[in-house]
């Protein structure tokens, strides 16, 4: 498996999800919902960034 490929798919199925959830998520809620799909991309980029940093590319 290419390891830029899947974190590249990872990436792209992430994004898709969080756009997916905030077209579905009532309007009461979406708010709350962005701050949260804001924090948990944000975290996903550290964590991609640290598997890049162990795999030294």
């Amino acid at each position: 498996m290419e390891t830029k490929r899947f974190m590249t798919g990872l990436g792209i199925g992430m994004a898709a999800g969080a756009t997916l959830s905030m077209v579905v998520m009532p309007r009461a809620r979406r708010n709350e919902g962005r701050k949260m799909v804001s924090r948990a991309l944000k975290n996903m980029g550290d964590v991609i960034d640290d598997v890049s940093a162990v795999f030294g590319r």
